[in-house]
C-alpha cells in the first residue's frame, strides 16, 4: 500500500523514518509540511526519498493518507484524500468532531477514516461495550503546564499558567467542546469518544499540573455489561510537549495493521 503524510513533525518525521527503514506490505511514497526544503533536507538520507507535494496533492498517488500536521489545515489533508476514496488516518482526530462532514463525505465517496488508539489504551473494550449499554464515560487528563500553553480555551477565557506551583483545572466539560478550546491536546478525549457514547455524552477534565513530568489520563467507563478504569501516562515528546512519544508508534502499529496477515484485537 502506498502512503502519504501530511505534516513533518513529531508525529510525521517519526513515521516517515519507520516507513523508510521498511514494513511490510507498506511504501512512503509522498510527504508534506509548511516548511518544503526542511522536509527536501531531511529525506535525503532516506533510502528511497519520496515526493514532496503540496497538502492537497497527497491523495493522488496514494492509497493512505496519514495527517499529522497542525489543526489549522486539517481539512486541507483530510477533504482531498476522503473525496478521492481513500484511507484517511488522523492523528488530530479531534478535529473530526469539528468537521463532522467529512463522515458524511467518507460515506458518499467510500473512503475509510481509521483512527489509530494514539496516547490512549483501552479502545478496544470501550468500542466492545459500546456494543452493548454505556452509560458514562469520564476522563481526566493532567499535562505539564507546557503542553497546554497557547490553547485557545486557555487564550480566550485569560487562564495563565505562568509560574503555576499547585495543579489547576482549566476545563471541565465535553469531549466536543475540549476539542475546540484545546485542538493540539485533547485527541485521546475525542477517541475515546467515538470508541464510546459520543463527544456530547463524553465528560473531560482538564488539569495544568506542574507536579506532573507525563501527560496523564485517567478514564472511567459505567456500562451495563462491564465497568473498567484506566490509566496511561505518557512521555511528552521533546520536538513538541503537546505530542506524547507512544503517538507515533500508534500510527505505525495502525498501518502495520492494514497488511498484516495476523492482525490482534478489534
Amino acid at each position: 500500500m502506498r502512503v502519504a503524510i501530511g505534516g513533518f513533525g513529531a508525529i510525521g518525521a517519526k513515521l516517515a523514518k519507520r516507513l523508510d527503514e521498511g514494513i511490510e506490505g507498506l511504501q512512503l511514497v509522498a510527504v508534506s509540511a509548511r516548511n518544503q526544503e526542511r522536509v527536501r533536507a531531511a529525506i535525503t538520507s532516506f533510502r528511497s526519498p519520496p515526493a514532496v507535494l503540496a497538502l492537497a496533492a497527497l491523495a493522488l498517488d496514494a492509497d493512505v493518507v496519514v495527517e499529522c500536521a497542525p489543526a489549522a489545515v486539517f481539512r486541507e489533508i483530510a477533504e482531498p484524500a476522503i473525496r478521492a476514496g481513500r484511507i484517511f488516518m488522523p492523528s488530530s482526530v479531534g478535529q473530526l468532531l469539528v468537521h463532522a462532514d467529512l463522515i458524511e463525505l467518507a460515506k458518499a465517496t467510500r473512503a475509510r477514516i481509521l483512527v489509530p488508539t494514539g496516547a490512549l489504551l483501552g479502545l478496544d473494550a470501550v468500542r466492545a461495550a459500546a456494543e452493548g449499554t454505556i452509560r458514562s464515560v469520564r476522563m481526566v487528563t493532567r499535562k505539564p503546564p507546557a503542553g497546554l500553553d497557547g490553547a485557545p480555551y486557555l487564550v480566550e477565557n485569560a487562564i495563565s499558567l505562568a509560574g503555576l506551583k499547585a495543579p489547576l483545572k482549566v476545563f471541565d466539560g465535553t469531549a466536543r467542546d475540549g476539542a475546540k478550546g484545546f485542538p493540539a491536546n485533547v485527541n485521546v478525549a475525542a477517541a475515546l469518544s467515538l470508541a464510546g457514547i459520543g463527544p456530547d455524552r463524553t465528560h473531560l477534565e482538564i488539569w495544568a499540573d506542574p507536579t506532573v513530568s507525563r501527560n496523564t489520563h485517567f478514564i472511567e467507563v459505567e456500562g451495563d455489561e462491564a465497568r473498567f478504569s484506566m490509566t496511561i501516562e505518557n512521555v511528552p515528546s521533546a520536538e513538541n510537549p503537546r505530542t506524547g512519544m507512544l503517538t507515533p508508534l500508534s500510527v505505525i502499529a495502525a498501518l502495520r495493521a492494514l497488511t498484516s496477515t495476523l492482525k490482534v484485537g478489534s
